[in-house]
């Protein structure tokens, strides 16, 4: 039964959405279905960046350290990037821009200049070592790469085909930019429109190999949209409740990578429509964290689980006025349910929230709010209005009765246009009526609430990074003295799910799980080498169809990791 919440919200989204009003939505094809719109979004980012800009122009919009800027300062100095990109280096409409660097004011005025030089913004996980980002790099087949001087040292030696810009990180963007700083009266920049290419993100799968999942203008703006349309319902809400939300100024941490789709659509984008100030944070540090919130008025977080729940349970959260932070929302990986209970009684007066998006689906899907969330901590929400349709389906594609569990499927003009150059792959994403499979399993209880139970892919979340087991895998193999190896997730506290990875020695041989772990360091990023290592001396157990048995081995660590 539909909770009063939801009923409010529902006549709250149907006004919105009405005939004349700012949501209204219109019907158009894409993938030969017809799909909800909206009749009032931009052509582009461009467009949807000029807009925005100009009319808070007066207003705070990014804090990094000792460098602040109004939203007209940061679209000038974007509008300068972008002339330098076109007059400067040659970028023309289509061209794949890489970006490779850690958070900050720079990251988000290049990834501005790009868009509106016709670009295509391709972010490069900054986490990435050297051979990971060239791999992204050539997936891509970048004209250029902006990266900051550590990310392009360990671009050095490898081949990728790209030229190298470095930039750095603080002070005037023009200083930090000058390689790409041009003059905005001395260059044209195309006229863009929906179906020009807008960005690359990059997914990993269970092929192993990371794919560059790459997007229209009208894909990238409309799930930029649905979340403000989900933020102007919350307002109204809120404003049917006698509260004043347009007291203050909206503000929200930025502590989640900028080239992650959490952070790139419902956290940066969205803070355009929504008059939102950032305030960056270079490193994760909780108690960092806290001193900005406190300092700057922080209205709105947004991270992995781990980091609301480490501000939750910091030992000096008493030490730090966060009452003005009234939601304290996750992404990126699923929320231990014991969590929500924790993150409620440290803030009263706030709510957790949790959304339900993916790379493909720029961010799109459900979301979990306030008292609803409360109630059922181990759902992901309904279906985000107004423009997304959420279906359950089988092996086949067929959607799958009432409650029972399938394939998660969304459907949306704000997904994504495909594997880059991988036809095969994004055939095999889409269903033939439009569905894009997720890979997780999960069902419909009779309020229309997700539930994830599993994932069909062979996947690992750490704290938001996807790990694919079988890239793991590939590189533990390349040891000379491995047999055999499997690669797993185990719960986490902290992060949700960690690697693990137990392995046989060829016979003869030998290797200990340090020496392992060692050879893995500089092969694989960090977050990606295994955190526990076991050596076993008998053969892996396996299935009937030969293939190593993955759950036994899952729940029979997990029972040792326990107990170390």
């Amino acid at each position: 039964m539909a909770t009063e919440l939801d009923a409010a919200l529902d006549r709250i989204m149907d006004a919105m959405t009405a005939p004349g009003q700012p949501f209204e939505t219109t019907p158009i094809e894409r993938r030969g279905v017809q799909m909800a719109a909206f009749r009032n979004a931009p052509p582009s980012l461009a467009h949807y960046l000029a807009h925005y800009c100009a009319e808070h122009r007066d207003n705070p919009f990014l804090v990094d350290g000792d460098t602040r800027l109004t939203f007209g300062e940061t679209y000038a100095a974007a509008r300068a990037v972008a002339a330098g990109l076109v007059s400067r280096h040659g970028v023309q409409k289509g061209d794949r821009i890489g970006i490779a660097a850690r958070n900050s004011i720079n990251w988000i005025v290049a990834y501005m200049g790009t868009v509106m030089a016709g670009g295509c913004a391709t972010l490069l996980n900054g986490f990435w070592t050297g051979e990971e980002l060239a791999h992204g790099v050539a997936i891509a087949e970048c004209k250029l790469i902006l990266a900051d001087a550590p990310r392009a040292a360990r671009l050095e030696g490898t081949d990728h085909g790209a030229r190298v810009i470095v930039f750095g990180h603080g002070g005037d963007p023009s200083e930090g930019l000058g390689e790409v700083w041009g003059d905005p009266d001395a260059a044209t920049l195309p006229e863009l429109g929906p179906d020009d290419v807008a960005t690359m993100l990059y997914t990993s799968g269970s092929t192993g190999s990371a794919k560059g999942a790459w997007s229209d203008h009208r894909s990238v703006v409309h799930g930029t949209m649905s979340y403000v349309a989900q933020s102007a319902m919350a307002a109204l809400l809120m404003q049917s409740r006698g509260e004043d939300v347009g007291a203050t100024q909206p503000c929200a941490l930025v502590a989640v990578p900028l080239f992650h789709v959490t952070g790139e659509i419902p956290l940066f984008l969205q803070s355009f429509a929504i008059n939102r100030k950032l305030v960056l944070i270079p490193k994760w540090d909780a108690e960092q964290a806290m001193r900005l919130m406190e300092e700057e008025g922080v209205t709105y977080f947004v991270g992995v689980p781990l980091m609301s729940y480490e501000i939750a349970t910091h030992p000096n959260r008493g030490d730090y006025d966060l009452s003005a932070c009234k939601s304290f929302a996750a992404g990126g990986a699923p929320r231990p349910v014991e969590h929500v209970d924790r993150i409620k009684d440290a803030f009263p007066d706030s709510f957790p929230l949790l959304g339900y998006g993916l790379t493909e689906t720029n961010a799109v899907g459900c979301g979990n709010f306030n008292e609803n969330y409360l109630a059922k901590p181990g759902s992901t929400g309904r279906a985000s209005r107004p423009i997304v349709e959420i279906a359950i389906l089988d092996d086949a594609g067929k959607p799958v009765g009432q409650g029972a569990t399938g394939e998660v499927s969304f459907r949306s003009v704000a997904n994504f246009n495909g594997y880059w150059k991988n036809d095969d792959a994004t055939r095999e994403a889409y269903t033939d009526d439009g569905w894009f499979r997720t890979g997780d399993l999960g069902y419909l209880d009779e309020d229309e609430y997700l539930f994830i139970v599993d994932r069909k892919k062979d996947i690992i979340i750490r704290g938001g990074e996807n790990i694919s087991c079988l890239e793991v895998e590939q590189e533990i193999y390349a040891h000379p003295d491995v047999a055999e190896c499997s690669v797993f997730g185990l719960p986490d506290e902290r992060f949700g799910e960690i690697p693990a990875a137990v392995y046989v020695a060829k016979e003869g041989r030998h290797v200990e799980p340090d020496d392992l772990r060692e050879f893995l360091t500089g092969r694989l990023a960090a977050f990606k080498i295994p955190q526990h290592i076991w050596h076993a001396t008998e053969a892996l157990p396996r299935l009937g169809t030969e293939k190593i048995d993955k759950r036994a081995l899952r729940t029979r660590y997990a029972n040792m990791a326990e107990a170390r």
